[in-house]
């Protein structure tokens, strides 16, 4: 409080809350519900948001149903109409409904537990069979090397060693993530090149990940 006088900042209690995080049986034994910041109160909750929705648990399940239902819902939204258009127009439309959303803030989504990236990769899949018309028995990932779409896991780690890149070609501030890079550090030496810019990077790296 003393930070946010000194900057001239009010907390609004209406767009605050507070959140328990720990083990289950550590958090047993909190019966608190709400706190008094600024002699208002603020409600414990189960879980916030900020960039992604995050539970108690620390896991990631609530952001990726929402984000499953927002997707899902676009795509039928989208489906009557693409009959009378171009698969380029299709896939445009698509990018900015649907694939957007798996793309903001994705760098979030790392270590996160293989069946949430299995239900985020079913939204990509339908997708792209939206975009070329494939059947559902077909496989998936010669559809995804048409469209030159990485995996749903695989952009994830495109995200993260594209900012590695840019904070080594000072385009970005130095402290790097943990997350990152580990995954700087598992990519072949060809990738590490000090005059790899940017451009030419993406399209390295773009074609190691489809590996």
């Amino acid at each position: 409080m003393v930070w946010m006088s000194s900057s001239r900042l009010r907390l609004n209690h209406k767009k605050n809350e507070v959140m328990w995080l720990g083990s289950r049986q550590q958090r047993d034994k909190l019966s608190v519900q709400q706190v008094t910041v600024v002699s208002s109160p603020v409600i414990v909750s189960s879980n916030a948001r900020d960039l992604a929705s995050f539970d108690i648990q620390r896991s990631l399940s609530g952001h990726v149903i929402a984000l499953c239902r927002s997707c899902y819902y676009q795509l039928r939204q989208l489906r009557p109409v693409i009959r009378s258009l171009a698969e380029d127009v299709v896939s445009t439309l698509v990018q900015a409904f649907v694939l957007c959303r798996l793309d903001y803030c994705n760098s979030l989504l790392f270590g996160m537990t293989d069946d949430l990236f299995q239900r985020l990769q079913g939204i990509q899949n339908a997708a792209a069979r939206l975009v070329t018309g494939t059947g559902r028995r077909e496989h998936i990932t010669p559809v995804l090397r048409r469209l030159h779409w990485l995996p749903v896991r695989q952009c994830v780690e495109f995200k993260l060693a594209l900012l590695n890149n840019k904070s080594l070609l000072g385009q970005l501030p130095p402290n790097l993530a943990v997350a990152g890079a580990g995954i700087w550090n598992s990519l072949p030496f060809s990738l590490h090149s000090a005059d790899l810019f940017t451009e030419r990077f993406k399209r390295a790296l773009k074609r190691f990940l489809f590996v």
